[in-house]
């Protein structure tokens, strides 16, 4: 079936409008509509990149408080823990007159709370026995005596070491066998 109806055209007037529809869309766009495209796709990319930039200068602002933060406060929990001490400590001295048993039991009881205030911190004690190899990491010869051990063995600890999450706050001060 054919339409009718249809208005007449003229020849060549669709073959006219079919190569100017092909024309435009296989040609490039005119100089003006192409800077108008690039101005908008960096204008995009800039609000981007800015966007970009803000959020991490917001990031290391953030993590720089959050450190300066962790840095001022690192000790609280440990000093939390050294308060009864010095409770126990003011509570001796406002007590002139107590007798000598009562003062050494009361100095007996704050090192207990001192020791467990520190093992609560993660500070152990470094305190070899005799016969412990020298390990010169943790221990630290204050002078070499002949003893009847193994060379390089610690014979007696003069002050006791200390030590946080594996690093050294103080070597253990000891005397070492001289070798034979």
């Amino acid at each position: 079936m054919t339409n009718d109806n249809s208005t007449p055209q003229e020849p060549g007037t669709a073959a006219a409008e079919t190569t100017a529809a092909a024309a435009t869309q296989t040609s490039p766009a005119t100089p003006e509509a192409q800077l108008a495209e690039a101005q908008g796709r960096l204008a995009e990319m800039s609000d981007a990149y800015l966007r970009a930039k803000a959020e991490v200068e917001n990031i290391r602002r953030r993590s720089d408080d959050e450190m300066s933060k962790a840095r001022k406060f690192a000790v609280e929990a440990f000093a939390e823990a050294m308060l009864p001490v010095m409770d126990s400590m003011e509570a001796a001295i406002a007590m002139p007159d107590a007798k000598v048993e009562q003062v050494l039991e009361g100095v007996h009881a704050t090192k207990r709370q001192l020791a467990s205030a520190l093992e609560r911190n993660k500070v152990l004690e470094i305190n070899p026995a005799a016969g412990t190899r020298f390990d010169p990491h943790q221990h630290q010869a204050i002078s070499v005596v002949p003893a009847e051990q193994e060379a390089n063995t610690v014979v007696m600890v003069l002050q006791k070491g200390y030590s946080i999450a594996d690093r050294v706050l103080r070597p253990a001060l000891v005397t070492v066998t001289a070798p034979k």
